[in-house]
């Protein structure tokens, strides 16, 4: 059996957003349930838009998230071996120059569409006399060049589509070097596919008629045809992918207190066929991966969605899963969970619970009289039910007029975890003095 590989192919040229985090999850997750190799590798051709900062970022997120990576390459460092390709495939006719301008090319594509046929290039380049090339550099145009599509179908078994078929006939011959020189996506990812052993292809279904090409350009190089698998794009609930989504990224959640592993439950499941549930490992995720229950309609995102997914996962997170971050042990973490928004949020209530306070004070008289009602003794869940019904019935008080009062003075806070949750995590002591108005 083939040794399973693949790879997450960023271009550095801005933060990783919630688009490229799915394919690199799914990329990731597959390579661990296959037992396979999962490879980062950096495509910063693009020396105009690629930053540091940005590759930097990405490199942090993909940590974060907990999609580490057994080995690294990038395109920059590859020129050579690009070049080496590129030259074997014009000698065999595969790569040709063309020299026509943007304008022309549109109005080409323009002429087409009118006469009812596919927008495709014409090949008249393929008729350039030595004449006309010499003409065109004496005007000072510089070619660009076309990997040139032999007739035929064009087919695979894709992982997520099933069967896709293209006649080459429909196709334009994708143009891989720009006239300043510069590579364009399609050879050097191929080159590097195949170079690296790349098995699997996981992506985005816009690049799905890049497929097409480049399945001729891996024959072209003799190289091994991946496997492809092709996802549906998210889209935002409107339908349509917004700024606010496509702009929205690891960082910007992670901010914001959205775990780790709620982003990568919620992406795996999303537009499959399976309920979104939460998941507290990515090997226990990765078991779960199966390209058939992904559905073909693009499935649409919901930052809100995933927030309240967010919640929910973090009231049922295993202390395991936190341990590190957080300032409580075992028991106030699962008596306290339940009532948080974000995990952080723990170690402010561990601090009202063990650390001095001042109360704030809004009805001495009731609250003098609950501290002298107070047992003392050690709490447990049934404390604060008992106390209670002896201070309404001594007080006359209930709802909010017996309540708010007590919770600000145990406190300091109009809001939060339940005082039935947090007496026995405060003590006989603290609470008998906050009561009293005094710091504890």
């Amino acid at each position: 059996m083939t040794n399973i590989k693949v790879r997450f192919a960023p271009s550095p040229t801005g933060h990783m957003h919630i688009g490229n985090t799915r394919t690199a999850l799914f990329n990731w997750l597959w390579a661990k349930k296959m037992g396979g190799e999962f490879m980062l590798r950096i495509d910063d051709t693009d020396f105009a838009r690629s930053k540091k900062e940005y590759e930097d970022s990405m490199r942090e997120s993909l940590k974060w998230l907990g999609l580490t990576w057994s080995s690294e390459a990038r395109q920059s460092a590859r020129f050579e071996r690009y070049k080496e390709i590129t030259e074997k495939l014009m000698k065999e006719g595969r790569i040709y120059a063309c020299y026509e301008t943007p304008e022309e090319l549109e109005f080409k594509r323009k002429r087409a569409l009118s006469k009812g046929l596919p927008p495709i290039y014409d090949r008249q380049a393929l008729s350039y006399t030595k004449e006309d090339i010499a003409a065109f550099e004496k005007e000072g145009r510089k070619p660009h060049y076309r990997f040139k599509l032999n007739a035929g179908e064009i087919k695979w078994n894709d992982a997520v589509r099933g069967e896709v078929k293209y006649d080459a006939a429909n196709l334009s011959d994708p143009i891989i070097i720009r006239e300043d020189g510069s590579y364009l996506y399609h050879l050097p990812s191929v080159i590097d596919d195949s170079d690296f052993g790349i098995t699997h292809i996981l992506r985005g279904e816009d690049h799905v008629t890049n497929t097409a090409s480049q399945i001729q350009m891996f024959e072209a190089i003799g190289g091994f045809v991946p496997t492809f698998a092709h996802l549906p794009l998210l889209t935002g609930k409107e339908g349509k992918l917004s700024k606010r989504l496509g702009s929205l990224g690891v960082r910007e959640l992670r901010a914001e207190g959205v775990e780790n592993m709620a982003i990568c439950s919620y992406l795996a499941k999303l537009g499959t066929s399976e309920d979104i549930r939460s998941f507290y490992s990515l090997d226990e995720l990765a078991e779960t991966l199966d390209f058939s229950k992904i559905g073909h309609a693009q499935p649409k995102f919901d930052v809100d969605d995933l927030k309240h997914f967010n919640i929910k996962h973090i009231h049922t997170m295993p202390f395991s899963n936190v341990k590190d971050r957080v300032s409580v042990d075992e028991t106030f973490w699962n008596k306290v969970k339940a009532n948080l928004e974000k995990v952080e949020d723990i170690n402010v209530w561990a601090r009202i619970c063990n650390d001095e306070i001042t109360p704030i004070i809004e009805n001495k008289a009731l609250t003098d009289m609950a501290a002298d009602l107070l047992e003392n003794k050690a709490f447990d869940d049934e404390t604060f039910s008992a106390w209670m019904n002896a201070v309404k019935e001594k007080s006359g008080l209930k709802g909010k007029d017996l309540f708010h009062p007590i919770r600000m003075a145990l406190t300091g806070e109009a809001s939060g975890p339940e005082l039935k949750t947090l007496l026995p995590l405060i003590g006989y002591e603290k609470a008998y003095q906050r009561l009293k108005g005094q710091k504890a």
